[in-house]
This record gives C-alpha cells, structure tokens and sequence, in this order.
C-alpha cells in the first residue's frame, strides 16, 4: 500500500512538519513479523535511533520487536514506549558511565561491547550495583557494504566493534569476569543496504569466526547480525515496504546456525523509512540565472540528509497537478548545501503549495537541529490529524 495524504487536514498545520502514515507503518510491521515467524529463533529489535518519535515508539512496541538503542536517552525513551527491558540491546562505541548505569538499573537484555576498557568498566561499574551484565562483543568483520561510505560500519578502518584478531582473548577474558555474562557476538556492517550479497559475504564471515571459536570450545548462544536493510528512496509509490522475505531467506540460507541459538536483526530504516514525509510549503519561486528555484519552509535543520549525504528523496508537489517545470527545490537556511533536490520536475508551483518530501520517516525529525535559531519540526501520525 502506498502513502495517502490527507492535504485538506494539512493546510490547518503550520508547516514544516512530519507526517507519518499510521496505517503504512502497520502494515510494515506486519510484514516483518509474518516473515520472521517462518524462521525459529530469528528476532527482531527496533532500531531507535531511525525514528524515536514516542508515538511511533509505542506502535512499534506493542508490534511485540524489541528495541536496539546506542544511547542512555534511547534505553529511557524505549522504556518509556513499552518495550521490555528484557528485550532492549545497547550498543555504541562511546558508552558513558550514566549509561551503563541506566542499562544494568533497567536489566537489559544485554550490552554490544566494543571494547577491552568498555567491557573492564561494565564489569566494574555491574560490580559496584552487585550485578552480572550480559554481553556480546561487537566484532568488526572486516566486510564492505554497496552503501554511501558514510554509513559503512564493517571495514577495519572504522571505528566500530572488536578486531577479529582480539576476538578470541578477550571472550576468554570476560569469561573469567564475576560479574560478566558472555552470551554472544554482534556485527553490523552498514545502512541502506539492497544488495543481498553485502549480507551473503557477512554469513560467510561469522561462519568462519563460529567454526574457529568451536575449535577452542566456545559456544555462542546469540548471533546478531545489525540491520541495515534498506529502502527505495527513487520509488517510494511502487516500493513502500522493503524486500523483507529476501533479507531474513538470505540468513536462513547462509548463515549456519548452531541448533538453539538464536538470531537477532536490528532493523530501522527499513521499519519506518517509507512511512515519513516531511511535509513544506512553497514560500517563493524565484527565476535565477540559469536555474528556476522552488523555495520552501523546511530546510537542512529539518531533514539534513541530502546536506549530509547528498541522499536523494522523490519530492511532490501536493498541491498542482499541471504541466510540469524543473526547479530546484531548496530551503531558507543560510547555507549552499541546503537544497532538498535538484533538476527535480514538478507540477508547476505557487506559493502555498504543499510540498512532500518522501522517504523520510528515518533520521528525519530525530536528526533536526535548531540552527538559524529555528524551532523543531513537529511529527504528526495519521490519527493526529
């Protein structure tokens, strides 16, 4: 199903906001847990940091996922939703103690360590509150991913996980901790993925690191294996909800699961990608030179991705359905990089048009900033209207 818009309600709003597509969502949703009931032992956690409006938290919550979270802030607004403590990872390379702390007082599921300190102070600070902390151990295989290199998070070179190399000493290690539970290994190789063969080449990885790590008598109780499925920026009409019977049939396939273990997916952009517009208004179309802009209301403290990495969302005009001009569209932020497209065709465009951002329900409103002094875009569900 694709996006409805219910313009006559948004000419009431002030523009720019976020307008999530409730019933979008939903289907989504179903979508995944359909497909993740076909495999025994595969689940999956929301990835908060993609979308934490708390309204689309609770939705996503009461689907029954789990939440990945990468920060304090996000284990608190995950509880706060209703996601079970006991179903919350947390992982992140720059842990705070507050953090920490936050996580053991919630009794999380379990930590994605990064590192030999993070693990020592886990350790210590679990110590201290006279607690065992479940872990994994981030590794960082070493895979590359057809995906922007900004989001690439599997190469040696980034600053994700545990070397290969380090693996086996420091499970050896935390073994030997009080108050330490050694339960598994995670990996995530990057964002925005379509390629399966990018997740083929992960499989191959963690079969080789399993078949080492049981030649030593170690077992592993917990695979998990990030996220980073991703969306069609270019169709989203014709592609609202991602290949997601492809994504989990790749590590049914591949991937050489011991028996009872289980499998865990960390999935965000591909939950709520599709369901989010950010929704503008038309200020100005200005004749330049030698391009024909469309000036609008939202700009780069809205939705920083094409500043950030040139990402490329389809852009409608709501309100015009007449012969089309090429414009670029841009914001009123005091910055060149702040433009939502260019060469983009559109119906015509006036001022007051309503115009719609698409793909933009991930790292959308949860990345705005307020610069220029501007005030936070609102998110609205469909209900809200």
């Amino acid at each position: 199903m694709k996006t409805s818009f219910p313009i006559d309600k948004f000419q009431a709003k002030a523009t720019p906001f976020y307008y999530y597509d409730t019933a979008l969502l939903q289907s989504t949703l179903k979508a995944v847990g359909e497909e993740v009931a076909q495999h025994e032992g595969f689940i999956v956690h929301y990835a908060v940091k993609a979308n934490a409006n708390p309204k689309v938290l609770r939705l996503i919550a009461k689907s029954g996922l789990g939440a990945d979270c990468v920060s304090g802030g996000e284990i608190k607004a995950a509880l706060a939703a209703g996601f079970p403590a006991s179903k919350i990872v947390y992982a992140g390379v720059g842990k705070a103690d507050w953090e920490i702390n936050t996580a053991l007082d919630a009794g999380i599921f379990c930590f994605n360590v990064e590192s030999k300190p993070e693990l020592e102070i886990i350790n210590a600070l679990a110590a201290v509150k006279g607690k065992v902390a479940t872990v994994c151990f981030r590794i960082n295989p070493d895979v590359g991913a057809h995906t922007h290199a900004n989001i690439t998070t599997g190469l040696a070179e980034n600053k994700f996980g545990i070397a290969m190399s380090d693996m086996l000493p420091l499970i050896r290690e935390a073994q030997s901790l009080k108050n330490i539970h050694f339960v598994g290994l995670h990996f995530h190789i990057g964002s925005q993925i379509l390629d399966m063969t990018d997740f083929e080449r992960l499989c191959d990885r963690i079969n080789e690191l399993q078949d080492k790590l049981e030649q030593e008598g170690i077992a592993i109780e917990n695979i998990n294996v990030g996220g980073g499925l991703g969306i069609r920026y270019d169709d989203p009409n014709g592609h609202p909800i991602p290949d997601f019977k492809a994504y989990f049939d790749t590590y049914a396939t591949h991937l050489k699961l011991r028996k009872g273990q289980q499998l865990h997916f960390e999935l965000g952009r591909a939950i709520v990608g599709q369901m989010g517009s950010l929704i503008t208004r038309t200020l100005y179309v200005k004749q330049g030179t030698v391009k024909q802009f469309c000036i609008v209301d939202g700009g780069m403290s809205d939705l920083i991705r094409p500043a950030l990495y040139d990402a490329h969302h389809e852009i409608e005009n709501l309100s015009s359905e007449g012969p089309t001009t090429m414009y670029d569209v841009v914001g009123p932020i005091c910055e060149s990089s702040d433009v939502f497209g260019k060469d983009v065709k559109l119906p015509e465009a006036h001022r007051g048009d309503l115009i719609a951002i698409r793909s933009a329900g991930a790292y959308g409103e949860i990345m705005a900033s307020q610069y220029n002094c501007r005030p936070l875009p609102k998110g609205y569900l469909t209900e809200d209207l």
